[in-house]
């Protein structure tokens, strides 16, 4: 495992408005006053396990090998659920066990989980409704100053799974779906420009999305008039339907939603 690198991320569907964001913050600094904390975002739709799992998988390869990612999308707090830390791919993440680093470990062909049950390593108090705040900031913190992983609880080998929606192929298409739309409304779909690759080289392709139907893949948004939508391959490196200077998510409203299959065929098969 690497050195950590002093970085910790934090994810979490508190929003902004609230001080839980800031109270983790103070936990972190309280313990490793030299952390340097980064924040993804505080807007995941309340709950959404699935979606907090795939912005973490988006975004966490940007960072330094030894990067701590601390998420907190917890409906379940105070249940069953197990604290949980996983190494994978060299960084480490922390947060409830339910789910929501799974699409993390399923992609690792080695990883690690452990059951934080070492107290130790917590707060002194622990709220039955807060535990981002008594047991994940503390433990997250103890791992950026380095703390031995193992010192922290048991390894296990069940992890809560969800289930990952994954492009797949159908004959000569490809098929995946909308799993989420960005502060700007461009609709991000789980088709990455790997998978696409033998599209974007192809002399054309259809994508089609509910009753939509987008006879190109775009390098940017302004390959299209203003107000017109366009499939393009965006920064995350994931297939998104967008319209130019406009609001997917909501101008294309029940068309393209969260879920909306999206299919990619080479426009000499695109016969329906």
């Amino acid at each position: 495992m690497e050195r950590p690198s002093g970085i910790i991320t934090i994810t979490t569907d508190f929003g902004e408005r609230d001080p839980y964001v800031a109270m983790m913050k103070g936990v972190i600094l309280s313990i490793n006053p030299g952390a340097r904390i980064v924040d993804i975002t505080h807007q995941v739709p309340a709950g959404s396990i699935r979606e907090g799992g795939s912005i973490i998988k988006e975004t966490y390869q940007y960072f330094p090998s030894g990067t701590v990612h601390l998420a907190v999308i917890d409906p379940g707090v105070g249940g069953k659920r197990r604290p949980i830390a996983a190494l994978a791919d060299n960084h480490f993440f922390v947060g409830p066990d339910n789910g929501l680093f799974w699409p993390i470990i399923e992609t690792q062909e080695h990883s690690e989980v452990i059951h934080l049950s070492d107290k130790m390593y917590w707060m002194r108090e622990i709220s039955p409704t807060f535990h981002g705040k008594d047991i994940f900031a503390p433990v997250a913190s103890h791992l950026s100053k380095g703390v031995d992983p193992f010192l922290l609880g048991e390894k296990i080998d069940n992890p809560t799974t969800i289930a990952v929606p994954l492009p797949r192929k159908e004959n000569s298409d490809l098929v995946g779906e909308i799993i989420r739309a960005d502060h700007f409304g461009n609709l991000v779909t789980n088709i990455s420009r790997e998978e696409i690759s033998e599209f974007l080289a192809s002399r054309g392709c259809v994508i089609k999305i509910g009753s939509l139907v987008l006879k190109k893949i775009s390098t940017t948004y302004g390959d299209v008039p203003e107000g017109e939508p366009l499939a393009l391959i965006g920064s995350s490196n994931l297939l998104e339907i967008a319209i130019n200077r406009g609001d997917a998510a909501h101008d294309l409203g029940e068309k393209c939603k969260i879920g909306t299959k999206v299919t990619i065929r080479f426009a000499n098969s695109a016969t329906n």
